[in-house]
């Protein structure tokens, strides 16, 4: 079982803090984001995650130099940024011959257990399952619209005028045929390159627990607070 952890965001909105600390190397409980995912895919049966780089990728080398335990880590940097969907159309040969795979972004922090997602992709079928929360500011992410048997029947990245407040929450499982949606030209992304493409064509599952984007100083430090009672 393969898959992809989306770990080359600079940051941005979170500078200071990321001028020195990839987002995916940032302390939360005592343990970097990075290795709680690692964690969280070893316990969901994963064999291999696929890392990709850019900034600052040196100090996660390092890290990944002496972590020891599953899953098998392989690193690839890329000198300009693919976008989410191009890390994936890059790295399609990765995934030829595998039933299907994961892809999660990095920068996200949750409990949520991976298997259900698993087996529910296994279980209806589709080419592809997103995972959903519901959000109290829908506008600031990928708004998905279900059928009553949870089949994306929409899907936009950042509406102006959301149509639901079920939210994209960046953990998927794909078919590799998903991939042949894509073409060449990075940078792509999942949310506004290949997701809409999907309409009809997959399910959605709903993130249960703690689930918080870490996109932002202040969700930074929220997550600081909360995350310790999640983890005991």
């Amino acid at each position: 079982m393969k898959a992809f952890l989306l770990a080359a965001g600079i940051g941005s909105r979170m500078r200071p803090i990321t001028d020195v600390t990839p987002k995916c190397m940032l302390d939360v409980g005592g343990k970097p984001l990075l290795d709680i995912w690692l964690d969280a895919f070893d316990r969901a049966g994963v064999d291999e995650v696929l890392v990709n780089l850019h900034h600052l990728p040196d100090v996660v080398r390092r890290h990944i130099a002496v972590r020891s335990g599953p899953p098998a880590v392989r690193m690839v940097f890329e000198a300009e940024l693919l976008g989410s969907a191009g890390t994936l159309a890059a790295n399609r040969q990765w995934v030829d011959g595998e039933e299907f795979f994961l892809a999660c972004n990095a920068d996200n922090l949750t409990d949520f257990d991976l298997r259900s997602l698993m087996d529910a992709h296994l279980r209806h079928g589709e080419i592809a399952t997103l995972t959903g929360c519901h959000s109290p500011n829908p506008s600031a992410g990928g708004v998905v619209q279900l059928d009553e048997a949870g089949r994306v029947v929409g899907f936009a990245e950042k509406p102006s005028h959301p149509a639901s407040d079920l939210t994209n929450a960046g953990m998927y499982a794909f078919n590799p045929s998903v991939l042949e949606i894509l073409d060449a030209r990075p940078p792509q992304d999942i949310g506004y390159d290949l997701l809409p493409r999907l309409v009809g064509r997959a399910r959605a599952v709903p993130v249960e627990g703690y689930f918080r984007d870490i996109g932002t100083a202040d969700a930074y430090r929220l997550a600081g607070k909360e995350w310790p009672e999640r983890a005991r």
